[in-house]
């Protein structure tokens, strides 16, 4: 909530997040972005993360700057190892500090078991997990020497309940769930909280590619008979962010009912 401040000639009104660096991973499209206005919007300098989509990224930023926000591009493939650490250096470099990380970036590469080929489980796992690490590892000294951070990753039910089709993916999810314990367990001597956001189904590019039959199979297990808007995962990151300074090691599951 945004806080009334005042001086003899003027009042304004400070929002929560004035003042803090924010970097957002694979932030050009769907949750990504949402989150990126979110923050955005809660007073963030925001470093919009992008690897191809970059007119995306470009309209993103440009949004964001016209709502009187701050914001920049940062080209990086988080899925390689040099790139995701060089793209750390590069936010603080540009920004002097980096207060909170959120690792969004993720792709899917739907197969059973049986067609699953070694490729669609490497890049999964190397684009989902292996980042979060890369990234996670670069930020940490700067966070550690400031004494304050805030990493927020994206799972997926997926990584708690498991899927069909998605070995691969789950496997990436689920990992992310247990190395968030971690992460918590290790930095809260340093005022850096770790949290999970645990989405359903969400109205993405990457659902909107389902065929229309499984969709509808899809909303008949959703109790709430809906897929999330990336809004509604937006917020939930910016709670964390913003009014979560005693909750770390947790997942918020924001996903309609399908995994309880």
């Amino acid at each position: 909530m945004a806080t009334a401040v005042l001086t003899e000639t003027t009042v304004y009104f400070r929002k929560p997040l004035d003042g803090k660096i924010a970097l957002v991973t694979g932030s050009s499209r769907g949750i990504g972005s949402a989150i990126a206005r979110e923050l955005a919007d809660r007073g963030a300098a925001v470093a919009i993360n992008y690897r191809a989509s970059l007119s995306s990224a470009e309209a993103l930023r440009n949004e964001i700057r016209q709502h009187g926000g701050e914001s920049d591009l940062f080209c990086a493939d988080v899925s390689v190892r040099q790139e995701a650490r060089d793209l750390i250096r590069q936010v603080i470099d540009s920004y002097g500090r980096l207060d909170i990380l959120v690792n969004n970036a993720g792709i899917t590469r739907d197969r059973s078991i049986r067609k699953m080929t070694d490729e669609d489980w490497t890049e999964v796992i190397d684009t989902n997990l292996n980042s979060i690490f890369y990234c996670t590892s670069a930020a940490v000294p700067f966070m550690v020497e400031q004494k304050f951070g805030r990493i927020v990753s994206i799972a997926s039910f997926s990584g708690q309940a498991g899927n069909f089709g998605q070995a691969n993916y789950a496997a990436s999810k689920g990992g992310i769930i247990a190395m968030t314990k971690v992460l918590a367990i290790e930095l809260a001597r340093y005022n850096i909280t770790a949290n999970v956001i645990a989405p359903g189904f969400t109205t993405t590019e990457m659902v909107a590619a389902i065929p229309a039959n499984i969709q509808e199979q899809i909303l008949a297990r959703i109790p709430l008979g809906r897929f999330a808007q990336p809004e509604e995962i937006a917020k939930a990151a910016a709670f964390l962010i913003c009014d979560g300074d005693y909750i770390t090691g947790q997942q918020i599951n924001v996903n309609g009912g399908i995994y309880m």
